[in-house]
């Protein structure tokens, strides 16, 4: 497994972080994981869609760890911190907005499940995975024009989930 995915998943990950060495250690991460997965008996029926899985959620984590540092040392010690009654939180954490949210993610999860299967595995391998056009049309065995068509109908199927759920707030 290690050999057959480890510069896709280099490339993905390079793709999601800042530097390369950030995105190999990331990637030896996750298949730490996805091999203590396997070895404590769990059953793994496709290691490379839980390779990706646990890769994006390791940059995700990554992420919030860098924002978190980045975040957290901009203020002096000395500083008071301010009392918790005077914080608004983002309107991102208000119930309205998570549930509209939700809401939103489901609808379009149903629109990319509704996409007939080969533009939905042309958009998947393109969004999700993060592969180019020409590694979509080598590994599907159709043209890059293909995939540019493909895509458009995905996309314009996305922007008209996104304004119905959008116009309904």
């Amino acid at each position: 497994m290690f050999e057959h995915y480890y510069r896709e998943l280099l490339s993905f990950l390079s793709r999601k972080v800042p530097d390369r060495a950030t995105a190999a250690d990331l990637a030896q991460e996750s298949y730490v994981r996805v091999y203590e997965a396997q070895r404590t008996g769990s059953v793994v029926r496709d290691p490379r869609a839980l390779l990706y899985r646990t890769a994006r959620n390791l940059v995700t984590d990554h992420h919030r760890r860098t924002s978190v540092r980045t975040g957290g040392d901009t203020a002096a010690p000395d500083e008071a911190l301010p009392d918790a009654d005077d914080c608004i939180g983002p309107q991102t954490f208000e119930p309205d907005a998570i549930l509209s949210s939700s809401q939103g993610m489901a609808a379009m999860v149903e629109t990319i499940d509704r996409l007939p299967p080969r533009c939905r595995e042309v958009f998947v391998l393109y969004k999700f995975d993060g592969l180019s056009y020409a590694e979509v049309a080598a590994r599907m065995g159709i043209s890059e024009r293909t995939v540019e068509m493909q895509l458009r109908i995905a996309m314009q199927a996305c922007w008209a989930c996104l304004e119905r759920t959008q116009g309904a707030e």
